[in-house]
This record gives C-alpha cells, sequence and structure tokens, in this order.
C-alpha cells in the first residue's frame, strides 16, 4: 500500500519550476563538458595531435556521455518504473554533479600523461549515465501530474532547462575566457565551471526534496518486473521510431552548439567571445519560444508540429552551413536561429508525446530509452561526423549540410509512421428533449 499522505496534488508552477532548475542545472553539467571539448580540452589533454585531431579527440570523449544515456535511462528507467519518479530525480542528480565537478579535478596530459584522458573518459560516461535517468524522471513527473488538456505546456518547462543550462554553462566560460589571461584560463580557470556544478546539484537537491511522486505510477497496480525486458518484446518498434525521429533535434542543436562553436574558432578564425555570442542569442530565442511551440501542441496536437519542425529542418540545413561560412556575426545568428525555431517546434512538444506513447508500467524505461538512443544517433555522432567532413570540404562545408538534411529526412519519415496523442476534449453532452 502506498501513503495516501503522497497522493497529494502539488502546485503545478511549483512542480514545474523544480523540473526546469534540475533539468537546467543537470544540462549545465553536460553542456559544460561539450564547450570545454570545442574550445580547449584538446591541447589539454590530446597535446601531441594536431589542432583538428585534438578537437576530434575530444569531441570523441563528448560522444562517449550520449552512449551512456540510453544506458542510464535503462538503469533509471527500471527505478522510475519500479520504484518511482522521485528517486530518479535524486538519484541522476548527484550522479551528474558529482562527476562534473571531478573532471574540474583531473590533471592534464602534462602532469599524468594518457591517464588524463583515460579519466576524462570514464567521468564523460558517468555524467552521461546520469543525464540518461534525469530527462525520464523530470519529464514523466511534470507530465503525469499536469492536466490533459495542457500537458504539452506544463511538461515543457522542463525542455526550457537545457536552454538555460547551456546559456549557463557558456556564460560561465565567456566571462572567465574574457577576463582570464590565457595562461591563466590554460593553468585553472577552465576547471571553474566544472566546480560549479557542485553548488549548482546542492541547490536541485534542495529543491527536489519535498516533492510529490506521479500519480500515474501510485494507480499502477502491476509494476513490471523488468521493464527493458517488456519494452524489448512489446514496444520495440516504438523505441525505435521514437529514437529515429528524435535524432534530428540533437543533430541540429549540436551542431549549432557544439561543432560550429569550433568551427567558427578554428577554421574561420572568429574569436570565441563572437561565436558565444551568437550562438547564445540563438538559444535564448529558441528557450523563449519553447512554451509557445507547446500551445500550439496542446491546441493543434503534437505529430503535426514535429512533422512541421522536421520539413522546415529539411528546407533550413543549407542556408545554416552557407550563414556560418560567411563568419559576419548578424548572418551566423539568423542561421543559427532559424535551426534552433525548426528544433523547438519538434521537441517543444516532446516531453507530452513521448510520455503519451508508452503505458505508464514501462513509461519511464521507454520513453527515455527512445529519447536517449535518438542522442546517440543525433548527438554523439553529429559533432564528430561534421568536424571530418568540413576539413575535407572548401569554405562552405556543404557536406555538413547534407548530413544534416539526410537525419532531417530520416526523422520526418519516422514522425510520419506515429500516432497522433494528444488527448480528445470530452464534449459535453446535450440534452435529449423528449
Amino acid at each position: 500500500m502506498h501513503d495516501v499522505r503522497t497522493v497529494t496534488k502539488p502546485s503545478m508552477r511549483r512542480l514545474a519550476a523544480a523540473s526546469l532548475a534540475g533539468t537546467a542545472i543537470e544540462f549545465y553539467d553536460f553542456f559544460v563538458y561539450g564547450t570545454a571539448a570545442a574550445l580547449f580540452l584538446g591541447p589539454l589533454f590530446f597535446p601531441a595531435f594536431s589542432p583538428v585531431a585534438g578537437t576530434l579527440a575530444a569531441f570523441a570523449t563528448f560522444g562517449v556521455g550520449f552512449v551512456a544515456r540510453p544506458l542510464g535511462s535503462v538503469l533509471f528507467g527500471h527505478i522510475g518504473d519500479r520504484r518511482g519518479r522521485r528517486p530518479v530525480l535524486v538519484g541522476s542528480l548527484l550522479l551528474t554533479g558529482a562527476s562534473t565537478v571531478a573532471v574540474g579535478c583531473v590533471p592534464t596530459y602534462e602532469s599524468i600523461g594518457v591517464a588524463a584522458p583515460l579519466l576524462l573518459l570514464v567521468l564523460r560516461f558517468l555524467q552521461g549515465l546520469g543525464l540518461g535517468g534525469e530527462w525520464g524522471g523530470a519529464v514523466l513527473l511534470t507530465a503525469e501530474h499536469a492536466p490533459a488538456e495542457r500537458r504539452a505546456l506544463w511538461s515543457s518547462f522542463p525542455q526550457v532547462g537545457p536552454a538555460l543550462g547551456f546559456l549557463l554553462a557558456n556564460g560561465v566560460v565567456l566571462a572567465l575566457s574574457a577576463t582570464l589571461p590565457e595562461a591563466q584560463f590554460a593553468q585553472w580557470g577552465w576547471r571553474v565551471p566544472f566546480w560549479a556544478a557542485g553548488v549548482l546539484a546542492a541547490v536541485g537537491l534542495w529543491l527536489r526534496s519535498s516533492l510529490a511522486e506521479s500519480p500515474s505510477f501510485l494507480d499502477i497496480d502491476d509494476h513490471a518486473r523488468v521493464p527493458l525486458v517488456e519494452v524489448v518484446r512489446e514496444h520495440w518498434r516504438l523505441v525505435l521510431l521514437t529514437a529515429g525521429a528524435l535524432s534530428v533535434g540533437y543533430a541540429i542543436f549540436y551542431s549549432v552548439t557544439t561543432w560550429s562553436l569550433a568551427y567558427g574558432t578554428e577554421r574561420l578564425g572568429v574569436s570565441r567571445t563572437v561565436m558565444l555570442t551568437c550562438i547564445m542569442a540563438a538559444v535564448v530565442v529558441k528557450g523563449a519560444l519553447t512554451p509557445v511551440a507547446a500551445l500550439l501542441g496542446d491546441r493543434y496536437g503534437r505529430r503535426p508540429m514535429c512533422l512541421a519542425g522536421c520539413a522546415a529542418a529539411v528546407l533550413w540545413m543549407f542556408p545554416t552551413v552557407a550563414l556560418l561560412a560567411t563568419g559576419e556575426p548578424l548572418l551566423m545568428f539568423t542561421g543559427f536561429l532559424g535551426a534552433l525555431i525548426a528544433f523547438i517546434t519538434m521537441f517543444g512538444v516532446i516531453a507530452a508525446y513521448l510520455p503519451e506513447l508508452y503505458e505508464p508500467r514501462v513509461r519511464c524505461t521507454g520513453a527515455a530509452v527512445g529519447y536517449n538512443l535518438g542522442g546517440v544517433l543525433g548527438g554523439a555522432l553529429t559533432p564528430i561526423a561534421a568536424t571530418a567532413l568540413a576539413e575535407h570540404g572548401g569554405r562552405v562545408p556543404w557536406g555538413v549540410g547534407a548530413y544534416l538534411t539526410a537525419i532531417a529526412l530520416l526523422s520526418l519519415g519516422c514522425f510520419a509512421l506515429l500516432p497522433e496523442t494528444r488527448p480528445v476534449p470530452v464534449a459535453v453532452a446535450k440534452p435529449v428533449m423528449d
């Protein structure tokens, strides 16, 4: 029997705020590594490599986090489907925060040799493991408390968290790189954003300490013994479709926020400050538009929004790389903004769409595995593939545009095969007249 005190319905504003803050903190941890990989981890941990090879090696350690995310979704999804969504929020935040702080303590290659990049690899894996559980816990807790007619809106608040996490991570790096001499930044300044994760994790744990358990979980009478087995046996097609559908979102986001940062500073000679400012400005608009996309999803449906965003991505990937190649701040910002608007048109409704696709008894595992497998397809490979393609291209990296367009077409096909899930309003019955 569950304690009846745990089913008291919380304020949706408070729940959404706590979920948003938690995802912002966890994605801060994840994104600060991506920015570091693009800008300075190569020379510090792979000094024997050429600049391009060093960036590729740093992006490879970055990609390990995405490989770990589906494993984290299996681990924490099992806990979420068996023990509840709340334990997932605490465990994932602790793991991600501790591993991020530890990254800031790793000695460089100059101090301990090959052990330095190996330690980075292990800690990045642990980061990904924690983040793989975070999305399922935070999104499900919000989505399963929300009223059906506004589920996309309330569920979109955890989806704003990644934008805030990205802005916070890059804002800290930008402030440090702008105020510290290059020598001091290389010696110890780069470590500060990772150490800050400890303070943020403590804040997140405090915010989440009193959240109520999901009513959908409490209503389950027969919990799945091994949720992953049930998901693989009965929902494998749905998992593959959702992973393929979501891959374009990851590809867009990390090509804009990670690969383009490295490409702009290394190949185009644009300053770190200008690149970060252009990307961060586009992310601000994307974060502000997230609730708008969610409201449209509540009104017109989840699937139409996803199809529209995918179609926009197909049309906009070549203009994005062409505008980036100009090196002009306003044009680069325009390219980034168009790509991120296409992205949020889809991902503004995903936090409602994925939970609605899976039955409650395996929802934490199924939705999180599908979501994070999409990250492997679109997020782990994109910075590596884009860097390699751009290296062998001309001034405009058309190969990167073709790669991103192909992923968008794949996702468009997958979304076309998924059903609509928006709850249909119950019509008020008219009295029968005699």
